[in-house]
């Protein structure tokens, strides 16, 4: 192995791990500042959902300096299977606890 293809595999395996860890921050973002964590209820379209999946790829940022609302996926909140998963989009808020 010469010169080259070792830098390229330290290269890429610390662009991996920077993925990783800005992935992670994204979620913990998700988290925190828009009350996702999981198993989460939001409404969207007059009903309730049980937040099956958080795509953190769909936030951008902006003017401000924040991300916008993250697009999910759910399942409606009185579905026991969980099979019916719809994706919400980013027309969601957090639902109030009962």
């Amino acid at each position: 192995m010469d010169y080259g293809e070792s830098v390229q595999k330290v290269l890429l395996r610390k662009i991996t791990k920077a993925e990783q860890d800005l992935l992670q921050l994204k979620l913990d973002y998700c988290r925190f500042v828009f009350g996702l964590s999981h198993r989460a209820r939001v409404t969207a379209d007059g009903k309730t959902w049980l937040v099956r999946s958080v795509d953190v790829q769909s936030m951008t940022y902006t003017d401000d300096g924040t991300f916008t609302k993250p697009s999910v996926s759910g399942t409606p909140e009185e579905d026991d299977t969980g099979r019916q998963v719809v994706a919400l989009g980013t027309e969601w808020e957090l639902a109030t606890v009962k």
